[in-house]
């Protein structure tokens, strides 16, 4: 054995974790032919099975295996695990949160991603696909009418949301804030931000040193834009108390309603008060390329820096996230080192080298499958399935308008909410009751595996929400909804009253 190892080894590996072309592909092929069979037949299935922790705890190993398994059996068992526990976001009836279905050209691309394993964190190390990132980022900045002249691919909203912080924070510092840090302005900065904006806000002040305190929650209108007026008035009255204002971040389309904010004023306000302006348009933003929704969107193009998901409403398999930027030198002024050990630097011409644009060295190739898809259906192809969405919602809403029983709320891009309202239960001194009622509605219909719907919280109500950003729903699917929506609704009712004593009839 040590005979072998020592003169042999470079010549032939005792254990190879290789497999030969013809495993390889008659394994490729029978997932391929499961893949395409589980789309072709996705309406068969339930939505989600609705596992418990521990009963899938039950179904996966109990220990590490020691030794290895024939790689035809664990492909096999490994599907199998997932087609019968799986929640399948590209159901038809999954309207829950903000993740679309994937498009089968995105599921492609990633398997090609995987065989090339490029490291997108050089160009010299990934020199075909560092070129189609940079070009999907100039294409996704068309799409939506913003002029990036730079940006970088990541995992999702979150992080393009930080990626813009992080050179928010750099570009308005006007000390060398990587030698010295936040001290010099501790406690001193302010961002504003619309009450529902997203959870990324609270994380990046936090993570990022200026602290919970540092934001400036400005309440919504009736429309559920963010209060221009009260902006301003909280911004003059930080500066009259001595604080610096950094950015203020618009929402373009909210994660609870969808609603856009009022970006062009905003934009206007950021230029009064030298702010910078980010957009967080991770799930709306793609709206913006419809002709029809430029007004809606004006002042896009007046942003810093944009935050955009693919994976979200350009219908591409997780992960797929964007954040763009204006000026690229704001990148690699918040981002970039150069190690010793890095090898990176061309003599001859420039080269985009994306370790430098963002929180990652290596990056794996997430551009592939928005390149691909946007190749195969054309930005035209992709506004006509954003502007069906957008109808089926606007179709949705006027259904449950006219369905006693329903109390229909808000309406905007794709997401509509709404809220079971049995006769008899006044909406003002029942609210408690109502909360309850929809809670329990939305525990039932989510763990029931016809439907998938989420929630959002409106002047503390709760509510029913879809968000359609699916390809495959149909209005069929929606008025399913509603009659599924309408009989579990009368029986939590029945059920609540005969526990109350009949008080609320």
């Amino acid at each position: 054995m040590e005979s072998i190892l020592r003169n042999e080894a470079s010549e032939q590996r005792l254990l190879s974790i290789d497999l030969s072309p013809e495993v390889f592909r008659e394994e490729g092929h029978k997932i391929i032919d499961e893949i395409a069979t589980l789309i072709s037949s996705i309406r068969n299935h339930a939505v989600t099975p609705a596992p418990t922790p521990g009963s899938l705890q039950e179904k996966l190993p109990a220990t590490m295996p020691l030794a290895g398994m024939d790689p035809s059996s664990v492909m096999t068992e490994t599907w199998n695990l997932l087609l019968e526990n799986s929640l399948f976001n590209s159901h038809p009836r999954f309207w829950g949160y903000i993740t679309s279905s994937p498009a089968p050209t995105g599921i492609l691309g990633d398997l090609m991603a995987s065989a090339i394993n490029s490291n997108c964190g050089a160009f010299v190390l990934a020199p075909i696909a560092t070129k189609i990132e940079k070009q999907t980022i100039q294409w996704l900045g068309s799409f939506i009418g913003f002029p990036a002249g730079g940006g970088v691919m990541v995992s999702g909203g979150n992080m393009a949301n930080f990626i813009g912080f992080l050179a928010a924070r750099k570009a308005k510092a006007n000390w060398d804030i990587r030698k010295l840090g936040l001290h010099v302005l501790q406690g001193k900065w302010r961002v504003y931000t619309s009450a529902e904006t997203h959870t990324w806000i609270n994380k990046a002040v936090d993570l990022f040193g200026l602290g919970l305190d540092s934001i400036r929650w400005i309440p919504v209108d009736t429309h559920q834009k963010m209060s221009l007026s009260l902006l301003e008035k909280s911004i003059e009255e930080d500066k009259r108390q001595g604080f610096v204002p950094l950015m203020i971040i618009g929402t373009a389309g909210s994660v609870g309603t969808g609603a856009v904010d009022s970006l062009k004023q905003i934009g206007d306000l950021c230029k009064k008060y030298d702010c910078w302006f980010h957009v967080d348009g991770a799930y709306g933003g793609f709206a913006a390329a419809l002709p029809e929704l430029k007004g809606l969107f004006a002042g896009i193009e007046l942003a810093d820096s944009v935050a955009i998901d693919p994976h979200k409403w350009l219908y591409s398999p997780l992960e797929a996230g964007c954040a763009l930027v204006k000026d690229p030198s704001v990148l690699t002024d918040a981002f970039s080192f150069h190690p010793v050990y890095y090898n990176f630097e061309s003599k001859e011409e420039i080269q985009t080298n994306f370790y430098e644009s963002g929180l990652q060295n290596s990056r794996g190739f997430r551009a592939l499958k928005v390149w691909l898809e946007f190749r195969h259906l054309g930005a035209e192809g992709h506004m006509q399935l954003i502007r069906e969405d957008i109808q089926l919602a606007k179709r949705f809403f006027e259904l449950l308008k006219e369905t006693r029983e329903i109390e229909a709320f808000t309406q905007h891009l794709s997401i509509t909410t709404f809220r079971y309202k049995p006769h008899g239960i006044d909406r003002e001194s029942g609210q408690e009751y109502l909360n309850k009622l929809n809670q329990t509605l939305l525990d039932r219909l989510q763990a029931g595996g016809q439907v998938f719907p989420s929630n959002a919280v409106l002047d503390d109500n709760f509510l029913l929400r879809t968000c359609i950003v699916n390809f495959r729903t149909r209005f069929s699917d929606l008025k399913e909804f509603l009659s599924i929506v309408l009989n579990e609704g009368r029986l939590i009712h029945e059920q609540m009253q005969k526990a109350n004593g009949n008080t609320l009839s």
